[in-house]
């Protein structure tokens, strides 16, 4: 058997790619593999809240959605970021590598691709991302959250393998009170929720729409996720008509506030999206406008499909926000519609399934 059980995570960015990173790593620990995760510095300002796994930071940059001399630019720090690659994984020489898609992960698995390592893909989201795109031919396999994954080549279908989405152990073990859901007095609470960076949009643009809304009648409560320069004139804003409100910046444990809300209002990332149906929260996704391929609004739009929530588009938020969430007020029957088909969605214990499928990697004969 192989001495070095060792699994390198790639992941970065987001905190929608990292904290699946950190869970997926704590639970490889837990199998007495040697654990380490590399990231870049934004995915670390989310990491270093944690003590009990290491990290390695190596940056690296896009090169789509540039000028020529950014491109060039960027192209460099790639550059840069897969030697470095190269040099760290010499030195420790892992038996795996599991890239958590996004561009901090490219330059491990490339530089993993040279020194013949092998390596696995993750694809939470429903459209292939760009750089899993580019690595794909050369990966063992590519573990996705959704059988229903669209942008992969025919030729490499036999290398999907479904294995649900990763989720935070808190968010897993979250213990789920039916009656907060939907509940029959006249108060809706709402949760705003911009993904691990803020939505500064929402903090702009939804504001308006509550009051406009307290302002005819309905009872609302808010508690909404904001940048920290937004959050006094947000506070002033509401408190100005007396509409219940709290708010805050970033938080490590957004279940505090699901057993208070009836409903919440997000960005459609894979990751955000999928602690709330794990949770069954019914959900109001208005995606990014310019996320890449448009892949949020391909996760959003299949969750309104299957009725797991609804669908806003940005541009529409002024125009169609507020009778959605009159009619809602009006006829909770919609939030229990929504219940009923997310209790529907067929969970996987999904780290025990990537486990097993990357195990004869790791434990592999010399």
């Amino acid at each position: 058997m192989n001495d070095n059980k060792k699994i390198l995570i790639a992941t970065g960015g987001t905190g929608g790619h990292v904290f699946p990173a950190y869970s997926l790593g704590k639970f490889f620990q837990k199998q007495n593999v040697e654990t380490i995760i590399s990231t870049d510095l934004r995915g670390f300002k989310y990491l270093n809240h944690y003590k009990d796994v290491q990290i390695k930071i190596i940056n690296s940059d896009t090169i789509f959605k540039k000028t020529f001399l950014q491109k060039i630019s960027s192209f460099i720090k790639v550059l840069t970021a897969i030697s470095q690659s190269i040099y760290f994984l010499i030195k420790l020489k892992p038996s795996v590598i599991f890239g958590m898609g996004g561009y901090s992960s490219f330059p491990i698995c490339a530089a993993a691709l040279l020194l013949r390592i092998p390596f696995i893909l993750y694809e939470n989201n429903l459209l292939l991302g760009r750089a899993n795109r580019y690595l794909l031919p050369y990966s063992k396999f590519i573990l996705c959250s959704y059988r229903e994954i669209e942008g992969i080549n025919q030729k490499y279908k036999n290398k999907i393998l479904e294995v649900g989405n990763l989720i935070r152990e808190d968010v897993l073990n979250y213990k789920i009170d039916e009656n907060k859901k939907y509940n029959n007095d006249n108060s809706l609470n709402i949760l705003i929720l911009g993904g691990s960076q803020a939505a500064k949009i929402f903090a702009e643009k939804l504001p308006d729409i509550f009051i406009k809304l307290k302002n005819k009648g309905y009872d609302l409560k808010i508690y909404q996720q904001c940048i920290l320069n937004q959050q006094s004139g947000l506070e002033n804003k509401y408190n100005k008509i007396n509409l219940k409100n709290h708010t805050f910046t970033f938080s490590y444990d957004l279940t505090k506030y699901f057993s208070k809300v009836n409903i919440a209002i997000t960005r459609a990332g894979s990751s955000m999206l999928a602690e709330l149906l794990n949770c069954n929260i019914p959900l109001i996704s208005i995606p990014l406008a310019n996320s890449a391929d448009e892949h949020q609004l391909k996760n959003a739009q299949y969750f309104k499909d299957k009725g797991y929530g609804f669908l806003i588009e940005e541009s529409d938020i002024e125009t169609k926000l507020f009778s959605l969430i009159e009619d809602i007020y009006k006829n909770r029957d919609l939030l229990k519609e929504v219940i009923i088909n997310q209790k529907k969605f067929r969970k996987i214990d999904t780290k025990l399934a990537i486990y097993k499928n990357i195990s004869p990697l790791i434990y592999k004969k010399k």
